[in-house]
């Protein structure tokens, strides 16, 4: 649901007030101790990549079943509340987050320069382009616009899992 401004409301406010805790108590480890820090935002990396990832891989399945559902029902309107209490509350502070400890460790440990970082990045940015076409779906589902079938968004289920796939295999094979 939006409001008349545009802004979103029955959005949660503890899945991000934890996100930021983590991202202050990230740069508070960081400043304090330099010399563990790297352990520690690798960990809040890893943190919210899974937690990135989980609504990923939900947010079309909420699609699927949203496809299903007749315009104006209530059950159309609470996949839109789902849909946008999911993507505004996790997936994006979870993205945000995975970003900035992801660019800073590839600064601090120089994997920037191996080409498997470079295969990894590129699978990251295509992620992030289809967390944007979900953004988008989540506006048009709000607005009673999607155009898309259950099957087309079963399939676009499968496109994080795969990105997914090559992203892991890049960070723990190395293979170039």
């Amino acid at each position: 649901m939006t409001s008349s401004s545009g802004t979103s409301r029955n959005v949660p406010v503890l899945p991000r007030l934890i996100m930021a805790a983590v991202a202050i108590a990230a740069v508070g480890l960081v400043l304090i101790y330099p010399d563990r820090a790297y352990l520690w935002v690798k960990a809040i990396h890893v943190i919210a990549v899974i937690s990135w990832m989980a609504g990923m891989l939900y947010l079309p399945r909420l699609f699927v079943y949203h496809c299903t559902a007749e315009t104006g029902s209530v059950q159309s309107e609470t996949f839109k509340l789902m849909e946008n209490r999911l993507l505004k509350a996790i997936i994006n502070p979870a993205m945000g987050l995975t970003w900035i400890a992801g660019l800073w460790l590839a600064w601090q440990s120089q994997a920037y320069l191996d080409g498997w970082f470079h295969v990894k990045f590129l699978a990251v940015i295509l992620l992030s382009g289809v967390h944007g076409f979900f953004t988008k779906a989540v506006r048009l589902f709000a607005e009673d616009r999607n155009e898309k079938s259950a099957r087309f968004w079963r399939l676009m289920n499968e496109v994080p899992t795969l990105l997914m796939i090559v992203i892991v295999i890049m960070v723990i094979i190395r293979p170039f």
